[in-house]
């Protein structure tokens, strides 16, 4: 793999089939963007399934890569198509689970206090306990910069739509905060 060194190397042993040029590129970004798979996805395994099934679109696609842009740009943003497109296959045989109970009228949007107090993993199993279409729309809007517009047009919703879920998200998340900071604060 010593022989695979250059970005450009890699991609030219992929587009020919080079197998030891395909495993180089898996390994060199393999981590980082399983970490986006997790972000998108309910449980590890999820994830993993994202990843293995974004390579694949990598691998497949590659010869449509020009360089305008960095390489692992163009890579995560196959990884975050993929990941969606799980979504909206998912979609079709599931109603999203709106957790109508949990959602407060008076849940402050303002007040993450326990945020501060938590690592990027924790967060990270919080938000994938968000049903699909929240936790598309918090990872959309809130990790990878779109805007409502965008995302509307990404996953065939009303910009409206988008605002909506994406305020159900926070008030979600704030409540599944809330409840872990008071269940440590009880345990002290």
């Amino acid at each position: 793999m010593s022989n695979f060194n250059e970005e450009q190397e890699l991609i030219d042993g992929c587009l020919i089939g080079n197998h030891r040029a395909q495993e180089a590129l898996y390994s060199k970004y393999a981590a980082k963007m399983f970490g986006i798979c997790l972000r998108y996805s309910s449980s590890r395994m999820e994830a993993e399934d994202t990843l293995h099934e974004g390579f694949m679109a990598v691998f497949e696609t590659l010869e449509r890569f020009e360089a305008r842009g960095a390489f692992e740009g163009w890579v995560r943003r196959i990884m975050i198509n993929t990941a969606l497109k799980k979504y909206k296959r998912e979609r079709l045989y599931q109603m999203m689970d709106f957790n109508a109970d949990v959602m407060s009228e008076s849940a402050n949007e303002n007040d993450f206090s326990p945020l501060q107090k938590m690592q990027t993993d924790d967060l990270i199993k919080l938000v994938q306990k968000l049903a699909p279409g929240y936790r598309n729309i918090f990872n959309l809007y809130a990790i990878e910069g779109y805007n409502h517009r965008e995302i509307g047009e990404v996953l065939g919703i009303s910009e409206g739509t988008s605002k909506s879920q994406m305020a159900r998200a926070r008030v979600l998340l704030q409540a599944m905060l809330n409840k872990q900071y008071d269940n440590e604060y009880e345990q002290r």
